[in-house]
């Protein structure tokens, strides 16, 4: 079970320093949207220069003109680029087709889907990865992430991350619906000591 840090809503300077002190317990680095649009591709080479053995993600989001945008993250050094689920079949099969090409990955993020058939036609098209996502602003109506797991129930050969206000305190729940990847945030990134919150989560998960 990997652990997934989600660097969003910082500066450049903010991004390099948690990284400085969490990246022995972290095993894959996303690069949020808010970061990519405020500092481009440029901050995807900085981290992939300073860090070229950990798994780089790409929070691009992308929504359309699949093609383009996979080759700009794959380019500038990420091994792994997002992509909405609602986004067009066409934009999906694009990025897959991009991301084979070079030996890089697709995560499909569900955010909005609330049908079990939706992530069943993306397997059909050939998507093996994808986000289960509890959106901030949904996060700020107390829905959790727990209901999520339901897109997937009894659809074999998807690895699965899972992301919406992880805390150490509900960090065990996830952890029993043994999701492959767990996407942290805020919890590491705004904690009063990065270093500590990281260790105990992968502890937690490493347990």
């Amino acid at each position: 079970m990997n652990i997934q840090v989600a660097l969003d809503r910082l500066t450049r300077e903010e991004c390099v320093q948690i990284l400085e002190k969490t990246s022995v317990y972290v095993d894959w680095i996303e690069i949020g949207t808010g970061v990519i649009k405020e500092y481009g591709m440029t901050i995807i080479r900085e981290i992939r220069e300073m860090y070229p053995d950990k798994i780089i993600v790409a929070d691009m989001k992308t929504c359309d003109v699949g093609k383009h945008e996979a080759v700009q993250a794959f380019d500038a050094g990420a091994d792994i680029t997002t992509v909405m689920a609602f986004a067009a079949d066409k934009t999906i099969i694009d990025t897959l087709e991009v991301a084979q090409s070079r030996g890089k990955r697709v995560m499909i993020d569900l955010l909005g889907v609330s049908e079990k058939k939706r992530v069943q036609e993306l397997k059909e098209l050939g998507v093996s990865l994808v986000g289960l996502h509890m959106g901030k602003d949904m996060q700020e109506t107390g829905e959790n992430t727990g209901g999520l797991f339901d897109l997937i129930e009894g659809i074999s050969g998807i690895e699965t991350s899972v992301a919406g206000g992880i805390t150490l305190k509900t960090l065990p729940d996830i952890v029993e619906k043994g999701p492959d990847t767990i996407i942290i945030g805020s919890a590491i990134t705004h904690a009063a000591d990065p270093a500590e919150a990281a260790r105990a989560m992968k502890g937690l998960i490493s347990t």
